[in-house]
């Protein structure tokens, strides 16, 4: 990922401790930290990333066509022609965060407490980008929903176990998991504790040698579970969200973060641009499970 642009910090010929914080080191630092934690970004892929500059930015997604099996006979080969889709992802979420730091509440400031900043910024943009992918349950594709709208399934620790089952296996029938492919599942805090109350739910700690997604606290009917602040109720439902990293692809960049001098009083101005866009590519290899909030 490319670090973005910066400015230069406004000569003032004042010196506080905030004006070594130079914007590059922020920036660098702030997009290592984003490539860590956030529960969804374990589950898109980022294959079409490419370089992002500016909001309104489009990658070009090519997928593959279906190739046709036929049997051998007398006749000669014919040839289909293949067409891939071509689609693309477009860079339409534009985020900033803006702060001013106070000289007097600097002075015993040092390089613990820019980390501090950097780890609340993180957090904040974490919570939109993983509400905003989890809103792509909207593109699942209508044969993979478990519940309806209108009867939203209600879960406790006795039914838990088969809903999930059932999320799976429309997963499976729609060929969306195969040998080396591992599904995940995101629920919520509420939903986890229905989980953690069943008999069938395998603890991270008893999983073995497999190896699990970075923060799942283990596997529900062969999916990652994770778990997200972030699936919260709408409408007085859960929209319980799976699939594979085939499904949904990523792109975003830490665009720019500027150091200003306030000239109206003895502050700094931090300031930060991140842009990102996903696009559901393969809706098949998602399901999702309406459930009641109540």
């Amino acid at each position: 990922m490319t670090t973005g642009e910066t400015s230069t910090t406004a000569s003032t010929g004042t010196t506080n401790a905030y004006s070594a914080f130079i914007p590059e080191i922020w920036s660098q630092k702030l997009n290592y930290m984003l490539e860590k934690d956030c529960v969804m970004l374990q589950c898109v892929n980022r294959n079409w990333e490419g370089e992002i500059k500016n909001q309104g930015d489009k990658v070009k997604i090519i997928t593959p066509s279906e190739v046709t099996i036929s049997t051998l006979g007398t006749d000669s080969i014919t040839y289909s022609e293949l067409e891939p889709e071509s689609q693309e992802l477009v860079i339409d979420q534009k985020k900033f965060f803006a702060f001013k730091i106070n000289d007097i509440a600097s002075v015993q400031s040092n390089v613990d407490i820019m980390e501090a900043h950097l780890k609340n910024a993180k957090k904040a943009i974490e919570e939109v980008q993983d509400s905003y992918l989890l809103s792509l349950h909207a593109n699942v594709d209508n044969n993979n929903v478990v519940g309806t709208e209108e009867s939203a399934i209600t879960l406790d620790k006795t039914t838990i176990y088969s809903k999930f089952v059932e999320l799976a296996l429309c997963l499976k029938n729609s060929d969306a998991v195969s040998a080396g492919v591992r599904p995940w599942v995101v629920i919520n805090p509420k939903i986890e504790s229905y989980l953690l109350q069943s008999s069938e739910f395998i603890g991270a700690h008893n999983v073995a040698d497999e190896t699990l997604r970075n923060g799942a606290i283990g596997r529900i009917a062969g999916m990652d579970v994770l778990v997200s602040t972030n699936l919260t109720a709408v409408s007085s439902k859960y929209y319980v969200l799976a699939g594979t990293n085939e499904a949904i692809t990523f792109a975003s960049q830490l665009s720019k973060i500027e150091s200003l001098r306030d000239k109206d009083s003895f502050s700094d101005l931090v300031r930060g641009l991140y842009l990102y866009g996903a696009k559901v590519v393969q809706p098949k290899a998602l399901a999702k499970m309406i459930v009641s909030a109540a």
